[in-house]
C-alpha cells in the first residue's frame, strides 16, 4: 500500500466520506485493500459480491445477528441455551459496570462492533482505566461507516460482560470454526488460533472433511501440522447449516467453539475480512464466487 493510499485511508476512517452513497465508498475503498477494480454491476469473485450483498441484501433481521447480546437470544431460540457463552452483565455505559459483582475472570465486549474487548483473567490485576479507555474508543465509532456492513449501522452501542471460557486442551486459547456457508449450505471452514495477537495467529481453511484447502489468506501464517477434527465437528456442521438456513441468505459465516467436548456459539459474520479477504491463489477468490449465487433483480 502506498502512502498515499494510507493517507487516503485515514481520511476515510475519520468519518470525512460519511457523506457518499456506500455503492461510491465502496468503489474508492476497495481498490486499495484489494488492488482490484469493484465490479457491482458484475461481481465475479468472493470478494466483489459481498460488497454487491453489502448494497442489495438488507434484512432487519440482520442487525440483530451481528449485536453480541441480541444474537445470543437468537441462537439459543433455534439452538437451546446450553449453546450460548453466559453473559453476566449488560451496560449502557462503562461507569455502570458493578466489578465487585463480576467474577475473578471474565470478558467485556461491545455489543455494536467488531474487536472491542477486554478480556480479565486474574480481577486483581485487572487494568480498569486501560479497558475503559479501550470500550469508550470504541463506543465513539459506528462500525458501519469503515466499510458500510450494513447490519451494523442500527446496532446500539452496549457492553456486555461473558463468561470466562478456556480448553484445558488447548495451548494456543481457544479455537474459532468458522463455516462457511453458501446458500445456507457449510462447504468449508477456517480455523483460527490466537487471534489476540495478530503477530502471532494462524488461520487455515479446511473441506468438511478436515483436509486442508489449496488457498490461505495472505495476512496470516498457516496453521502448523494437520488439523484434528474436535470432538462432535459432525454436530458442528449441523449446528451451522441449521442457522445459515434460517437466514436464507448467499452467504454467511457461522462461528463455533468446541471447548472442553462442548459446542458454544460465537458469532454470525455476513461479510468476512470485510469483503475485502486477501486470498492466495487468485483464483480461489474466483472459485468462492462462482457459489454464491446472487439473487436476480
Amino acid at each position: 500500500m502506498t502512502l498515499m493510499q494510507k493517507i487516503v485511508l485515514s481520511f476515510m476512517s475519520k468519518g470525512f466520506c460519511n457523506w457518499m452513497p456506500d455503492s461510491l465508498y465502496l468503489k474508492l475503498r476497495f481498490p486499495i485493500r484489494t488492488g482490484e477494480k469493484l465490479n457491482l454491476k458484475n461481481p465475479e469473485t468472493f470478494n466483489e459480491k459481498l460488497q454487491w450483498l453489502k448494497i442489495n441484501d438488507r434484512k432487519p433481521i440482520y442487525s440483530d445477528m451481528v449485536d453480541k447480546y441480541e444474537v445470543k437470544n437468537y441462537v439459543a431460540e433455534k439452538l437451546g441455551e446450553e449453546y450460548i457463552i453466559p453473559t453476566l452483565g449488560i451496560w449502557d455505559k462503562f461507569e455502570d459496570i458493578d466489578f465487585n459483582a463480576l467474577p475473578d475472570q471474565f470478558v467485556l465486549k461491545c455489543t455494536h462492533d467488531s474487536g472491542g474487548l477486554a478480556v480479565c483473567t486474574n480481577k486483581a490485576e485487572f487494568d480498569v482505566e486501560k479497558a475503559k479507555e479501550k470500550i469508550e474508543r470504541c463506543f465513539k465509532r459506528n462500525y458501519y461507516w469503515s466499510s458500510r456492513e450494513w447490519p451494523y449501522k442500527n446496532v446500539k452501542p452496549r457492553i456486555i460482560a461473558e463468561k470466562y471460557m478456556e480448553d484445558e486442551n488447548a495451548a494456543e486459547g481457544l479455537t474459532d470454526y468458522k463455516f462457511f456457508c453458501f446458500g445456507g449450505k457449510p462447504k468449508l471452514l477456517y480455523v483460527s488460533q490466537g487471534l489476540q495477537d495478530h503477530a502471532t495467529a494462524a488461520i487455515s481453511f479446511y473441506d468438511l472433511e478436515g483436509n486442508e484447502m489449496p488457498f490461505h489468506r495472505k495476512d496470516f501464517r498457516p496453521i502448523d501440522g494437520k488439523m484434528v477434527l474436535p470432538e462432535k465437528f459432525d454436530e458442528m456442521v449441523k449446528i451451522a447449516e441449521k442457522l445459515a438456513k434460517e437466514v436464507d441468505n448467499p452467504f454467511i459465516r457461522i462461528d463455533l467453539y468446541s471447548i472442553c467436548g462442548k459446542i458454544y456459539f460465537s458469532e454470525i459474520t455476513f461479510f468476512p475480512c470485510s469483503g475485502m479477504m486477501p486470498i492466495e491463489p487468485e483464483e480461489w477468490n474466483k472459485t468462492l464466487g462462482d457459489w454464491i449465487e446472487l439473487p436476480k433483480k
